[in-house]
């Protein structure tokens, strides 16, 4: 909504952390140490969440997740819930006990669009259409779970559920994310999310996917209960020829054999072949200050936002002119970026 106040997260690099792919004196190994102090940076620099991944190569997300929320005060885990992983029953007591534990610093991201292969090779046999139909029944069935007082029945394809019951329920249902650029994803996020969140994209067009997510939701009364924001990285320093060195310095050593890889594995995906599409169509910068340099080599939200504290500041404001209003950053390192986030940038922008 465009009154809503801003809000931040950041990216918890569970999976490691560089500051030039390809350099192995560059990287840094991820440790419970390394992690914390991550999470404690960007709780200090302002950060409302921390983002935890669940790529095969990552932490497992709620455990790593609880022991962020024990070492910190206030920043709240964005943790993933995936379909056919859990018994839905079983996660939202999971998440229950987690926002009782933590005072409600947990939140929900959805995530059903994860390539075939990655998600097979863990023992999950749906096909990405039958993982949205999933999740839908799974995010249905946790929040009747934590609003009913009255046993919850649920008669779906999937699940059919008699008399099921948790205690204690949440302190209010925790907010939902999601991230994804098909039909099926844009469905699922207006009828169930709190915050749809946009990979990297121009403006104008983040305007027009605002417009028409908006039109999904209030088919389900929900237009002016979505909120929008952005899933992007960021490199600033302080002047832009510093913050351009560092960026070319974090792919200058990658392979391009990286790249082919990458194709294959995002190929099942609407919002990596958005992304994709932009790097080809563009090239290197798809507007000013939003650079596509990474996501040659990275799936996922692999554009940038790349300059001197006022043109990042000034180009995040586009966005937020567009009607975003949630920013789900990350950057290299993670520590040293949270803090010159919060530092340098936050205090340019105005809702």
């Amino acid at each position: 909504m465009a009154d809503s106040p801003l809000e931040f997260g950041w990216f918890l690099p569970t999976a490691g952390d560089t500051r030039a792919y390809g350099v192995p004196e560059a990287a840094v190994d991820v440790t419970p140490e390394y992690l914390g102090k991550v999470a404690k940076t960007a709780e200090e620099s302002g950060f409302d969440y921390i983002l935890i991944p669940v790529d095969r190569a990552c932490w497992e997300a709620y455990i790593t997740g609880a022991f962020i929320t024990a070492n910190t005060n206030k920043i709240s885990s964005l943790i993933a819930a995936r379909p056919g992983y859990i018994n839905p029953v079983l996660l939202a007591k999971m998440i229950s006990a987690f926002d009782r534990m933590s005072d409600g610093r947990i939140c929900v991201n959805l995530i059903a669009g994860q390539a075939d292969e990655e998600v097979k090779s863990e023992g999950v046999t749906y096909t990405k259409e039958e993982r949205y139909a999933l999740m839908d029944e799974e995010v249905t069935i946790m929040k009747l779970l934590w609003a009913e007082e009255a046993p919850v029945d649920f008669e779906g394809y999937f699940h059919q559920i008699k008399g099921a019951s948790i205690d204690p329920k949440p302190s209010r249902q925790p907010r939902f994310y999601l991230g994804g650029g098909s039909a099926a994803a844009w469905e699922l996020s207006a009828k169930h999310s709190d915050v749809h969140l946009f990979w990297g994209d121009m403006p104008e067009q983040i305007a027009q996917n605002i417009s028409e997510l908006r039109s999904l939701a209030a088919r389900h009364d929900r237009d002016t209960e979505l909120e929008f924001g952005m899933r992007l990285q960021i490199i600033c320093r302080e002047s832009e020829a510093e913050a351009l060195q560092a960026a070319e310095d974090l792919i200058h050593h990658i392979p391009e054999a990286r790249r082919d890889l990458l194709k294959i594995r995002v190929a099942g995906s609407e919002a990596n072949q958005r992304v994709q599409e932009l790097a080809a169509e563009k090239g290197l910068w798809i507007a000013p200050h939003l650079w596509t340099g990474l996501t040659r080599f990275r799936p996922g939200a692999g554009i940038a936002v790349v300059g001197d504290p006022q043109q990042c500041a000034d180009t995040l404001q586009q966005f937020i002119d567009a009607g975003c209003t949630s920013f789900c950053l990350s950057g290299y390192l993670h520590d040293e970026e949270a803090e010159r986030f919060g530092r340098l940038v936050r205090p340019l922008l105005r809702s």
